[in-house]
């Protein structure tokens, strides 16, 4: 019976916090954790951590790579479509709220981890993530005997892991901006303004703030309105500048040092969502 449990090949599986990964390597490569300044080749980065999986865990196989990220109503975008595509990888959405703040993520990480361990479908986990909130997950897969390692991209400045995570795990490892730089990439800065034209009326502004309004509603629903109306007149500063995008592609020109008309633009924005009350 022991002869034939050491001859039962070894098992591991990759964890991917992709919040943690933008936000880390976008930080690190390029500057800023805004996802809509650069993009990320996923694909190639999930190649890196499989090759890098493999030479770590050299008498494993590769059971799978999980991508965790957040979308609304947890539908793919275009890019969530085609990593869920690649080989060897499954994507998990957890939801986004009114600030773009991933939900549920963290629990699904710990389901998965916790299943696969107490199936004993995997002997090691390789987790990239930061969270504090991971603590339980790595927790609940290593009371089911697997081991746990901590992959994580170099901080900036100072520290993007709890310390709470790293003491619990069985070991951590840091990829430099050497590993990361050739998967983020700058996107170019893309200006609206048409010299000589007039600029928009503040009514013009307001209706555009509206349509905005009429159409993020529809999208993403009551819980949006609910999410944003204890803040009222305020939004959420990632709220705000996704608002402030989304005009400008829609005039045709920049807004930025327009005050009065930034601000007709959040009045029209909120007009429409308070007349859903």
């Amino acid at each position: 019976m022991l002869a034939e449990v050491a001859k039962t090949p070894s098992t591991h599986a990759i964890f991917v916090d992709a919040g943690y990964v933008h936000a880390a390597a976008g930080l690190l490569c390029v500057g800023t954790e805004d996802r809509r300044a650069f993009d990320l080749d996923a694909e190639g980065l999930i190649d890196a951590f499989i090759d890098k999986a493999r030479t770590i865990f050299a008498d494993s196989r590769l059971l799978r790579v999980y991508w965790y990220d957040g979308a609304r109503r947890r539908i793919h975008t275009p890019e969530q479509q085609a990593i869920a595509e690649l080989p060897d990888v499954k994507v998990r959405l957890g939801n986004l709220n009114a600030s773009n703040q991933q939900k549920g993520v963290d629990s699904l990480i710990r389901s998965d981890l916790e299943s696969l361990a107490r199936h004993r479908a995997i002997s090691d986990a390789a987790l990239v993530g930061g969270d504090e909130d991971l603590v339980s997950a790595v927790e609940a897969a290593q009371g089911y005997g697997a081991r746990v390692h901590l992959w994580g991209i170099e901080a900036a400045e100072g520290r993007n892991q709890a310390e709470a995570l790293l003491w619990e795990v069985d070991s951590s490892r840091t990829f430099e901006l050497d590993f990361c730089r050739p998967y983020v990439t700058r996107r170019p800065v893309t200006t609206y303004e048409n010299e000589g034209e007039p600029p928009p009326s503040r009514d013009e502004v307001r209706f555009v703030g509206q349509r905005i309004a009429a159409t993020w509603y529809g999208e993403r629903g009551p819980a949006f309105l609910a999410e944003l109306l204890p803040g009222h007149p305020y939004l959420p500063g990632p709220v705000d500048q996704d608002l402030l995008i989304e005009a400008e592609r829609l005039i045709g020109r920049s807004l930025r040092g327009h005050a009065v008309l930034r601000r007709s633009l959040r009045d029209g924005f909120w007009d429409h969502l308070r007349s859903r009350l």
